[in-house]
């Protein structure tokens, strides 16, 4: 049983379905991921009192990052395959590969909130924007945005401005709503995807001058 995006198949009809087959939340919630928005989820790590369940007592990021001996569940994946899957990793988080169907622009929760109230008051459009426990607010662009930010801040005039934004792009990843992000608590949606946005998320420019533009007056 497989989803399309923009089906006439819903997310309340994948989870009456999961319920009825004793399925996992998380096994749900990536089969949303994979069949309806049409990305990739890959097993994640999980942190407790500042340990990752890596084991490694060096970790770099604990709980924020991949499970190394964890496959990809890849986009297209079905429920059923998504159960299966997640069977060998039972309380994973989810996390996104960023630079495949879209980056991500990163910037300081206030910072994101006041930017995401101004930019739908000025009709921008706009992807997924995710709020971290520890303070980031993410917004999902179209990919290359990582390559091309130099070029797009320079050409805006920011390249100079000392601006506590960043983009991800291929190599990185993101945890995905409603996972936890390194014990500090879930990752929650400030706007959620839909076929349209998930599919093809805004072009960075579009959004890059509200976000340093705010990122700057937050400093000063």
């Amino acid at each position: 049983m497989g989803f399309t995006i923009g089906g006439t198949r819903g997310i309340g009809q994948i989870r009456t379905g999961s319920r009825r087959r004793g399925r996992t939340t998380e096994a749900t919630v990536v089969a949303e991921y994979t069949g309806l928005w049409g990305w990739a989820v890959i097993p994640g790590a999980r942190a407790a009192s500042g340990k990752c369940s890596c084991g490694d007592a060096r970790c770099a990021a604990p709980g924020a990052h991949p499970l190394d001996f964890a496959l990809e569940v890849p986009a297209g994946a079905t429920l059923d395959e998504a159960g299966k899957a997640w069977a060998d990793v039972p309380g994973a988080s989810l996390l996104l590969p960023v630079g495949r169907s879209f980056d991500i622009l990163d910037v300081a929760a206030p910072v994101g909130r006041r930017a995401l109230v101004r930019m739908e008051r000025m009709g921008l459009p706009l992807g997924p924007v995710t709020a971290t426990p520890d303070g980031r607010c993410q917004f999902f662009v179209a990919p290359g945005a990582a390559a091309g930010l130099p070029r797009l801040l320079y050409r805006m005039g920011w390249d100079d401005a000392d601006l506590d934004l960043r983009c991800l792009g291929p190599g990185d990843h993101i945890t995905a709503p409603p996972s936890d992000r390194g014990g500090l608590g879930p990752v929650r949606w400030l706007r959620p995807p839909s076929p349209d946005t998930a599919t093809a998320p805004p072009e960075a420019r579009l959004l890059l001058g509200t976000l340093a533009y705010i990122c700057h007056r937050s400093r000063s």
